[in-house]
């Protein structure tokens, strides 16, 4: 099975990790956080904001991939504050409200200076 390498400049990067994989025809999308490509800035303070350009960046990545937000089996939420559950199921709500894929959320290891979300996934392509 061949390993593909994922990389879009539409959404954060490091030389550390991949942003995502695509192996045969699975995706998988590194831990994401709400950082906006852009500017290089957290796209705001609040966990509603963070999340919701969190899952902008890894809709990016999965589009490099030739995958869609729709094509999401399994989503992996990481949490720095278990508190900010009810916000980010808010913001999560907006883009899987329909047919949502599985998902688990688990608290954020490292305290990285104002992360508040990181989300990874994996999905499926139809080729």
């Amino acid at each position: 099975m061949n390993r593909q390498i994922i990389s879009t400049e539409k959404a954060p990067s490091s030389p550390l990790y991949s942003q995502g994989v695509r192996a045969g025809s699975t995706i998988y999308v590194s831990g994401t956080v709400g950082i906006d490509p852009a500017t290089g800035e957290l796209a705001g303070s609040s966990i509603q904001d963070q999340t919701r350009q969190a899952l902008r960046n890894c809709e990016a990545i999965l589009h490099a991939a030739g995958s869609t937000l729709a094509d999401a089996a399994m989503v992996t939420v990481l949490l720095a504050r278990p508190e900010d559950f009810p916000g980010m199921n808010e913001a999560y709500s907006e883009v899987f409200s329909q047919l949502p894929p599985a998902r688990a959320v688990a608290r954020f290891g490292p305290e990285l200076p104002g992360i508040r979300v990181s989300i990874m996934m994996t999905a499926h392509t139809h080729d």
